[in-house]
């Protein structure tokens, strides 16, 4: 990967900025932050900046946000070590994700607090510049319910605890930032109001819970869902469902996978119509195979198929996904027709916004964290930034 200095320009683009799309713009890049955009016009050179060489026509966007993934090139966060979570935070820049949250795993108590650990002492001690920041950790799992386990190994699902919660919250150093829970295991919602009371989000996933179940939860605190339509109950006429909460509770956000195998296209469109730009989140929600060959991975102990895009625990089951952020962010413009700004909104601002980061990431603004993306004409990667320095450029020690 190239140096990088500490002052950085970017000429002559098209800039999707926080107040608007500026056609002909610059972006000033100085320790870090974004210190000033505007018009072309506008650029005064009062300063050593290095101009950045950029293909013909390529768009300026906000670095994108994964809340939710679990792996990629064969490093996951149950991996429980320093090295799995470097080659996740070298690897996703490549597809325009420039911040996440590690993600577990239903797994024994053992080996999801050695991986709260690790994640916990890589957030305190090894972020840097350059590579995608661990945001936080989303625990998903072990507080689900057995009949929508998916891919999450039933000998290991719990009861939501809250002192189970308390001790994992407290050997990540505070670092677990959501978590996934299937409400009607949560008796009087315990679990759910602790989590709002101590600013987690409480998301709703991997349950089997009624319209009404859920709209008690979104009562208590849940203002999430985890993987809209996968391992939930689903829209019925007499009984809605989560589906149904998600699609007509206007106070929750709501995670998609835009791969076309969680969820087809066309219900991809159904729910964008239905939940819009103003609370969908794309996700990936991948696995350790992500960027690797066809094959089997590990996945929670248990063997995972890949085979042309698609993870599989077995031959009805999938188990995680191999999606890019890129393609996903490409899936949706073609799924639902929505604009490339609207696309911004749901892969940048609404995850910063939902994690209460919004005055440092989720656009492109004065005073906010350098993590950009460079995208070409065919909306592909060019070059990514974050906080400042240059994580990727296309045909930089590619394969």
């Amino acid at each position: 990967m190239m140096s990088s200095p500490d002052t950085y320009i970017i000429r002559n683009q098209r800039i999707y900025a926080q107040d608007g799309i500026i056609e002909n713009g610059f972006i000033k890049i100085e320790r870090g932050i974004i210190s000033e955009t505007g018009e072309m016009c506008y650029l005064q050179n009062d300063g050593e900046y290095v101009d950045i060489s950029l293909p013909q026509k390529a768009s300026v966007i906000p670095g994108m946000i994964d809340v939710h993934i679990h792996g990629v090139n064969g490093a996951d966060t149950m991996d429980a070590t320093k090295e799995a979570l470097d080659t996740m935070t070298e690897a996703l820049p490549k597809e325009g994700t420039t911040s996440f949250l590690a993600t577990t795993m239903t797994e024994s108590k053992e080996k999801i607090e050695k991986a709260l650990i690790n994640t916990g002492k890589y957030v305190e001690n090894h972020q840097e510049a350059g590579k995608a920041e661990i945001l936080g950790i989303h625990l998903e799992g072990p507080f689900i319910n057995s009949g929508k386990a998916g891919a999450q190994p039933l000998h290991h699902i719990e009861e939501p605890c809250v002192k189970t919660f308390d001790s994992w919250q407290k050997a990540s150093q505070n670092h677990i930032k959501l978590v996934t829970v299937a409400p009607e295991t949560d008796e009087g919602h315990i679990l759910i109001q602790h989590l709002k009371e101590n600013g987690v989000i409480a998301s709703a996933g991997h349950s089997n819970a009624t319209y009404d179940e859920m709209c008690k939860a979104i009562d208590s605190g849940v203002c999430h869902v985890t993987h809209l339509f996968n391992q939930m109950s689903g829209f019925h006429h007499r009984e809605p469902g989560i589906v149904g909460a998600a699609f007509n509770r206007k106070e929750i956000m709501v995670e998609l996978i835009a791969d076309g195998i969680h969820v087809r296209p066309e219900a991809v469109d159904i729910a964008f119509q239905q939940i819009t730009d103003e609370r969908m989140i794309l996700i990936t929600d991948s696995m350790r195979a992500k960027c690797l060959k066809n094959g089997q991975y590990d996945l929670g102990g248990q063997m995972v198929t890949v085979k042309d895009g698609m993870a599989l625990l077995d031959e009805d089951t999938l188990a995680g996904s191999v999606l890019e952020m890129k393609t996903a962010f490409q899936h949706i413009q073609e799924y639902t027709g929505c604009s490339i700004q609207q696309a911004i909104k749901i892969t940048s601002e609404n995850p910063a916004r939902q994690l209460g980061i919004f005055d440092r990431k989720g656009s492109i603004a004065s005073g906010k964290d350098a993590d950009l993306v460079i995208l070409d004409e065919q909306m592909d990667v060019f070059m990514t930034f974050c906080k400042g320095k240059i994580a990727y450029v296309r045909g930089d020690g590619d394969e």
